[in-house]
């Protein structure tokens, strides 16, 4: 996304254009039945930082402006795109000024005012509510309601990409009627609005089961009164990527399955089924392993768990992370686990093209410069058991964890035996999906607690532009109980000069120069320190009933983005 253009008007920024489907009104279609093997949790995506949540948040609150399927910026709940060139955007780069859609009503036929939008920053913004999308709002310095249409966001500093509060499936609009007294400690405690939420969007929530079901009904209220197609939803959680799959392609049972993650020659044969086709879509997704660059111990008091207070036993020392990495077959990783929904990468952002680094540091497995590089770093195995220890005598032993995923375990196993072959021992673990990304503060086993070594797992982020995505790996957002555990700098990883180039990157504009300085971000979290390890740039696999009509595959933000516009070919 070239923001310049946007800001100066010379590309055109789009109202999202109605879908062609067959004549009717609202509900002509029935249900629509959605499985996603992930089961979602919560419906509130500012508690959770899996995809799951997010996704299934989106049929019911939408933000002000999602990107397309072909990553173009379009309004949702705003009435066009703010540029500089309709005034939308300040001279100075400093602020942007949103205008609601007029006649906007939440689900429960109130009107949505630009209270409610300010109210959405501060319960994101409150340093006691462990916001997951804390980094949307990287540089706010202040949110203002002008009238009960138009909304003010104030930046400290310039800001050519000011689109990042209120855009995309992670920073939707939340009801200020209904979240007002869940803000700061209290968020994770009001139940009932973070599991059926009051909202815009097509849908909203008729029963919810978390880790099981949700069914929801069309909203009576919604802006478009020929959408939804669909008079309900069926959104199942849980089982495998295997049922998922065969839930569309094979039985029909289902119109939509999420995240594939299955061996190519599985899919194809259940293609062969005749009821549904697998979609592919490659955005910024990565599959990698993060190390835990601090003692994992829950035993440490709370709060304690920091590069300084605690370092990791072995993992703290670059060579031992960079020798990991060089033990990895990342081509035999991509052939067995995605075929041709996978390439090998080392970049955390492998796309868009303007921000990939394309580094070729980790395309090949090099076993014995692994096995140099520890032998050079003191890591001996002084007592012939084949385990490596550390000078003070403490075993290379590694806590691995995962999601539980077939294609996962796979990666696990391989990769236990290529670390045994350079001296170290693997215990492997994997989470039930649901609770590992579930965000919920109590539990010891999400991927942001990270009480392991080293863990895997995949995440993206909206739009076409990497800002606040690396900007989550600013010195101080790491997931503390003051947080309420949420955060995407799970590595706990802090650099001063990381923190400048956030800074520089936001007041940035120039688009080859915004590519520059995140390449610089990406190597000094990968390449520079190997903190993560990426393995495999995935392509989104999702499978869709051959009977559904509108949908239309979307790396670029929430999958669930248009299902507004979703109808049965008749």
């Amino acid at each position: 996304m070239n923001f310049k253009a946007i800001l100066l008007g010379t590309i055109a920024t789009a109202v999202l254009a109605p879908a062609a489907f067959a004549e009717g009104g609202r509900g002509r279609d029935g249900e629509v039945k959605i499985i996603y093997w992930q089961a979602p949790s919560i419906l509130n995506p500012y508690l959770s930082g899996g995809t799951k949540d997010i996704d299934a948040s989106a049929l019911v609150i939408e933000p002000l402006a999602r990107y397309d399927e072909k990553g173009n910026l379009v309004a949702y709940l705003a009435e066009d795109i703010p540029t500089l060139a309709n005034g939308g955007v300040s001279e100075d780069l400093k602020s942007i000024t949103w205008k609601l859609k007029k006649g906007l009503k939440w689900s429960d036929g109130s009107p949505v005012t630009s209270e409610d939008v300010k109210f959405t920053a501060e319960y994101c913004m409150n340093p006691e509510g462990g916001c997951a999308s804390l980094s949307f709002f990287d540089g706010v310095e202040k949110v203002e309601a002008l009238d009960d249409l138009t909304v003010k966001v104030t930046f400290n500093q310039p800001k050519p990409n000011p689109y990042g509060p209120f855009v995309g499936g992670q920073s939707p609009i939340i009801q200020k009627k209904q979240f007002e007294n869940c803000t700061g400690a209290k968020a994770p405690e009001c139940t009932e609005a973070n599991f059926n939420p009051v909202g815009t969007g097509p849908f909203m929530v008729k029963d919810f089961r978390p880790n099981d079901v949700i069914q929801y009904v069309a909203n009576p209220n919604y802006r478009d009164p020929d959408k939804p197609a669909f008079a309900s939803v069926t959104f199942k959680g849980g089982g495998d990527a295997t049922a998922a799959a065969r839930a569309v392609m094979e039985t029909g049972e289902f119109d939509h399955a999420w995240n594939l993650q299955l061996a190519p020659d599985v899919i194809a044969k259940m293609e062969q089924g005749g009821k549904g086709q697998v979609q592919v879509g490659f955005g910024p997704l990565v599959e990698r392993l993060e190390m835990n660059l601090t003692d994992p111990s829950p035993d440490l008091p709370e709060g304690e768990r920091s590069t300084r207070k605690h370092p990791h036993p072995f993992l703290s020392d670059m060579a031992v992370r960079k020798a990991l990495s060089m033990a990895i077959d990342r081509e035999l990783l991509v052939e067995i686990g995605y075929g041709k929904a996978g390439k090998v990468t080392c970049d955390l952002v492998p796309s868009p093209d303007n921000y990939a680094a394309k580094n070729d540091y980790c395309l090949k497995q090099d076993i014995a410069g692994a096995n140099a590089l520890l032998d050079e770093a003191g890591y001996k195995d002084t007592n012939g058991d084949g385990i490596r220890e550390t000078k003070d005598g403490k075993p290379l032993k590694i806590l691995y964890q995962t999601s539980t995923n077939a294609v996962r375990q796979d990666f696990q196993a391989l990769i236990k035996e290529w670390w045994r072959q350079i001296g170290v021992e693997t215990e492997l673990r994997n989470i039930n999906a649901s609770v590992f990304f579930g965000g919920d503060p109590g539990s010891p086993d999400t991927f942001q607690k990270f009480y392991a070594d080293v863990e895997m797992y995949a995440n993206t982020f909206n739009g076409t532009d990497p800002q606040q995505y690396l900007a989550a790996y600013r010195c101080g957002n790491e997931p503390k109980p003051e947080s309420q555990w949420q955060g995407e700098n799970i590595n706990r990883y802090c650099d001063p000069e990381y923190d400048k180039l956030i800074d520089e990157l936001a007041r940035t504009g120039d688009i080859k120069k915004r590519g520059e300085i995140a390449i610089r971000m990406n190597n000094m979290l990968t390449k520079d320190s190997y903190t993560i390890v990426p393995l495999v740039h995935r392509g989104r696999v999702s499978a869709i009933a051959s009977s559904l009509g509108g949908y239309k595959m979307n790396v670029w933000d929430s999958e669930m983005w248009n299902i507004a516009d979703w109808y049965r070919i008749k």
